[in-house]
């Protein structure tokens, strides 16, 4: 009786230390949604022709007499361009989360993998001798030929690796990253080839592709990449249990009850899937997957129950004012959206360089 009035105090200190922090981290996620709600809004009112928040709401919702212009600019060329946004951005931050918990490395991001080198040398590889094949193709069907053989090729990468990426039958993080790394060396490799192949007009696409744009989204090519890559982030999301009991260490997760084969695989899969689906629309978009985990840990901690979320919100939230930017700072030109993804990035990675080397 006397121990229990002793510690009795301190444990209810405890949990409301706990629940105190468990507010806030919700909270961040709160915070997060809200921004990217205001975002989305900005997004959809940006451009060579500004629209109102309010006329674009009503012309996404189709609430109200809506100017006959500002409805077709908004539905016909904003409003899918701000759903690929999305889809890129949450697939992208939430990608980058899962791999930092796979290798156990706040520096890791789902380009280790080589999935996004693979679909690139497979998107060149189409623009330079597929593209005149898809004239004969009906335009509906055209559409998708570049997008497609850049799914392809991220999943001719997914399978290389796992060829070569493990070590007596069970898959090692160490042996991944490494066939990761040379996979995408080689892809490299061959895209340097292609671009050295190329005529003038084929370079200007390929180089165009590999900066990253949302210019080229449709309703038509909305569905395929936002299945994957939302299946793939619905996926992710409810490794966030075994996840937080891998952080401790394999062994420590199997005797936790975590199959860690299978996570490791699932892991492995979704990221490679929402990846490549994501990249073979938009083209590649640096810095997204290895920045937003990291400012959602600033705020929120490390658990992956707030931070896979979180990691998706941030990542949506960077994409579509990235975007919005891309639209009017060189109005009426366009700037590539992976231009500012990489102008930003490339500081905060710095940075997260330089705070990881001071607090050591």
């Amino acid at each position: 009786m006397t121990s229990g009035v002793e510690f009795g105090p301190a444990a209810s200190s405890v949990a409301g230390v706990a629940q105190r922090a468990q507010r806030r981290r919700w909270a961040v996620i709160a915070v997060l949604a809200a921004g990217l709600a205001a975002a989305s809004l900005i997004s959809l009112g940006v451009g060579a022709v500004p629209v109102s928040p309010g006329e674009a709401l009503r012309a996404a919702f189709g609430l109200g007499d809506v100017d006959p212009r500002a409805e077709a600019v908004v539905n016909a060329i904003r409003l899918p361009r701000l759903i690929l946004g999305l889809a890129a951005g949450a697939t992208l931050g939430l990608c980058g989360s899962a791999m930092q918990a796979f290798f156990r490395n706040p520096l890791a991001d789902p380009g280790l993998l080589g999935v996004s080198n693979g679909a690139a040398v497979a998107a060149a590889a189409y623009i330079i001798f597929g593209s005149a094949a898809a004239g004969a193709l009906p335009s509906v069907l055209a559409a998708f030929g570049l997008p497609a053989a850049a799914f392809c090729g991220g999943l001719a990468a997914i399978y290389a690796l796992f060829a070569f990426g493990r070590r007596g039958g069970v898959i090692s993080s160490a042996q991944m990253l490494l066939a990761g790394v040379a996979i995408g060396a080689l892809a490299g490799s061959g895209l340097a080839y292609l671009t050295f192949i190329s005529t003038d007009q084929q370079l200007r696409a390929i180089t165009f592709w590999m900066l990253g744009s949302l210019g080229g989204a449709t309703w038509e090519q909305l569905g395929p990449s936002c299945i994957l890559g939302v299946a793939a982030c619905m996926g992710l999301l409810r490794l966030a249990g075994p996840l937080n009991a891998y952080l401790l260490g394999e062994r420590e997760a199997q005797h936790l009850g975590v199959d860690v084969e299978a996570l490791k695989r699932s892991v492995i899969l979704m990221v490679a899937v929402g990846v490549g689906a994501i990249v073979a629309v938009t083209g590649v978009i640096g810095f997204i997957g290895l920045v937003a985990p990291h400012m959602v840990r600033l705020f929120a901690g490390a658990d992956h129950r707030v931070v896979l979320p979180g990691s998706a919100l941030m990542g949506a939230l960077l994409v579509v004012l990235a975007d919005a930017a891309a639209r009017t700072v060189v109005a009426p030109a366009e700037l590539p959206i992976g231009v500012l993804t990489s102008l930003f990035g490339a500081p905060f990675f710095l940075w997260l360089l330089t705070r990881r080397s001071g607090a050591r």
